[in-house]
């Protein structure tokens, strides 16, 4: 009622010992924002961000993929064969992981929804979901495509000390040994004869 001249919405909130609409309101606005749901939005909150959308597509075709190559073989297949799943969902599972990859960086740096940190739990979960069921259940890698130069690293330092030892034997002098005689005193005898011929 606008004629009361005390604040109506205070009245209404504040009128149980509880204050239960309150306590529900701190509630939703603290999961709203432990689970960074503002970062699947659009600036002005009008609906999903553009590559939230991309992302959510991408998932769902993967989980589509996983459920059509596991139809009819599910009884056949032995805990650890799931050769099909991974070779046919391969190119659906890699670019659903790139996508993330990317939404991550530019998370970071500020993308679509202005917001940093985190991306939203919606999206996380579902990238945890999808990996869960790539790597645990279905036994799927991605090839690593550091490998080579990984490789070349490692062979590099374990070839160090090889060229090492081998430059240092090149390069340095090798000293023969050579016996030096030493320059004794004649004995006495010698020198009582020179006195005697001197004498």
């Amino acid at each position: 009622n606008s004629s009361e001249s005390h604040n109506c919405a205070k009245s209404i909130l504040t009128s149980d010992r509880l204050q239960i609409v309150v306590t529900l309101s701190e509630f939703f606005n603290e999961t709203w924002e432990a689970a960074n749901c503002a970062n699947c939005l659009k600036n002005n909150s009008e609906g999903l961000s553009n590559s939230t959308e991309e992302f959510l597509d991408l998932f769902n075709k993967s989980l589509t993929c996983f459920e059509h190559n596991l139809q009819g073989q599910a009884i056949d297949l032995s805990p650890n064969n799931y050769t099909e799943v991974c070779k046919n969902c391969n190119e659906t599972y890699t670019k659903l992981n790139d996508l993330y990859n990317h939404l991550q960086r530019m998370n970071r740096q500020g993308g679509e929804s202005e917001h940093s940190a985190h991306l939203c739990i919606d999206v996380e979960d579902a990238m945890n979901i999808t990996r869960k069921l790539w790597s645990r259940t279905f036994n799927c890698s991605l090839p690593c495509s550091d490998t080579v130069p990984v490789i070349a690293v490692s062979s590099f330092i374990l070839f160090l000390p090889i060229v090492f030892y081998l430059s240092s034997f090149l390069h340095s002098k090798q000293k023969k040994r050579i016996l030096i005689l030493p320059k004794r005193i004649q004995s006495n005898a010698n020198l009582v004869n020179i006195q005697e011929k001197y004498s």
